[in-house]
């Protein structure tokens, strides 16, 4: 465990960075271009920023980027 304080500045940075991550992936996930196997990479990594946002992050604004069934889930 990893412990890490914050400034009020530094935590609406990390909260912007995460969302704009978040975003970008999803739009990667949904981008049938891509070869399913990064879209499984991608899926994998989504689901560490998306704890990572959790953490902090409203309800309100965690509903957002909660994945339903738009894109498949990565199998485990």
């Amino acid at each position: 465990m990893l412990g890490m304080l914050f400034n009020e500045k530094e935590c609406k940075e990390l909260d912007y960075v995460l969302r704009k991550e978040l975003d970008e992936m999803l739009l990667d996930m949904g981008d049938i271009r891509l070869d399913q196997e990064i879209r499984h990479a991608i899926a994998n990594r989504y689901k560490t920023v998306f704890r990572m946002y959790a953490r902090f992050a409203p309800s309100k604004e965690l509903s957002k980027y909660a994945r339903n069934g738009r894109f498949p889930q990565a199998k485990q």
